[in-house]
């Protein structure tokens, strides 16, 4: 099973703060070489331009950053994203160039700056799916829109069906009930 461009929500039980409630799009998955992908839902609250000098990268000043995951913080990683409906998924693009990042921006693409990756070796990402720390789903447009970031994770979990809705709807921690 190949998920490269699928999306991967994490379950309620998983207990990792990196990953709680995350919407993570897999931007590679093998098993020779396991699992890559950004956490979609986790924006910093920052722009490009408020970080590196706007002067230095005037078409990517507005880019949103975002903690993409907890591996390899040194950099930001530049990605855009595309609805592409023929065949109805979502076109991304990693490791851009800060030039042809803002080459995405000036086409009306979706660019993203992520902090950081989430990343599995060869076999994890399938174990944990396993142990069910994680809900497959499929893509789709909403994922590109902005305003719903912050409902990103419950908003997919919804479109899944009745046991899903039930698992939005759980608070972030039972015990307070």
């Amino acid at each position: 099973m190949n998920l490269k461009g699928a999306l991967i929500l994490a379950d309620p039980s998983l207990r990792d703060s990196n990953f709680s409630r995350s919407v993570i799009l897999l931007t590679d998955h093998s098993n020779e070489s396991g699992a890559h992908g950004y956490i979609l839902n986790r924006p910093l609250g920052k722009t490009v331009g408020e970080v590196l000098p706007s002067d230095d990268f005037p078409g990517i000043a507005s880019v949103p950053i975002f903690f993409g995951g907890p591996v390899d913080h040194e950099q930001l990683n530049f990605a855009s994203l595309e609805w592409d409906s023929e065949v109805s998924e979502i076109a991304i693009r990693t490791h851009l160039s800060t030039a042809i990042a803002g080459e995405q921006v000036a086409r009306g693409a979706v660019v993203r700056a992520y902090v950081g990756y989430s990343g599995w070796a060869s076999g994890q990402l399938e174990a944990e799916l396993q142990q069910r720390a994680w809900i497959t789903g499929k893509a789709s447009e909403i994922v590109m829109r902005r305003e719903m970031i912050d409902k990103l994770w419950a908003d997919i979990l919804r479109t899944m069906g009745p046991y899903y809705t039930l698992l939005a709807e759980t608070p972030n921690d039972p015990s307070l009930n």
